[in-house]
């Protein structure tokens, strides 16, 4: 059974939630908050499989929290339910599974619910075997593309890019998309050769080939294979530390 959090301000929109949830007899419900204070300390101590935020709060805003979720050790999966939809593609950038609008639909809400056991099945079977690599120490990393399981090299990956709720590993040879969250991604690769600089990307430093100044003191990486790579504001320092320039 699935463990939820809810943080939602509005006490009818939790009641309605937590009625759909328990309904769907799939679901235990661990809690709920109305501010993102209390929701941090409570997600931190009972470390839910998934958590419903809100986003418009009275003084606050959902997609904070889903920020500071991301630097946890067991990351939960984030669904974002709100009223309003102008919100999904920044909540998709940080990693969120699903994006569902008030009022809520019983028929929706359980389709997000086997979107997410689906996930949490073939990530379990995805920790199984990356354990087993890390152990023979290969330099390699277990990922799940359609199902199927696919050993990577690590010195191989070009780049890592969150897009829409999934995340594209491009390699050297090509492409994967796969459904783990870029934090997660992040900690598989464990390598010093491999910088954020995006809250979207994740690059191996070694495939830079050119760093172009680009507007309001940001910068593109033009990379090996040919794609080009931004860097925001908030990770210019970092690049700039990484590379000495």
């Amino acid at each position: 059974m699935l463990k939820a959090y809810i943080l939602d301000d509005e006490p009818l929109a939790r009641d309605e939630l937590k009625y759909l949830l328990i309904r769907s007899e799939q679901v235990e419900i661990l809690g709920e908050a109305d501010c993102v204070e209390d929701a941090v300390a409570a997600i931190t101590e009972l470390k839910p499989d998934l958590v419903f935020l809100d986003i418009e709060l009275a003084e606050e805003n959902g997609l904070s929290l889903a920020r500071q979720l991301e630097l946890l050790e067991q990351t939960p999966a984030i669904v974002f339910a709100t009223a309003y939809d102008e919100y999904a593609l920044e909540a998709f950038e940080l990693n969120a599974v699903d994006y569902i609008l008030k009022p809520f639909d019983e028929e929706r809400i359980q389709k997000t619910l086997e979107k997410i056991k689906k996930m949490q099945n073939l990530g379990n079977k995805n920790n199984l075997i990356q354990s087993s690599v890390n152990q023979n120490n290969n330099g390699k990393i277990a990922v799940l593309v359609d199902e199927r399981i696919v050993l990577l090299t690590v010195t191989d990956i070009v780049y890592l890019e969150s897009s829409e709720g999934k995340c594209n590993i491009v390699t050297i040879d090509q492409a994967y998309k796969v459904a783990e969250a870029l934090v997660v991604l992040e900690k598989k690769v464990n390598n010093a050769k491999f910088l954020r600089v995006h809250r979207s990307f994740i690059v191996n430093v070694d495939y830079i080939v050119e760093i172009e100044p680009w507007f309001n003191s940001t910068y593109n990486l033009h990379m090996r294979d040919g794609s080009q790579v931004p860097v925001s504001r908030t990770y210019v320092k970092l690049l700039k530390q990484q590379l000495g320039f």
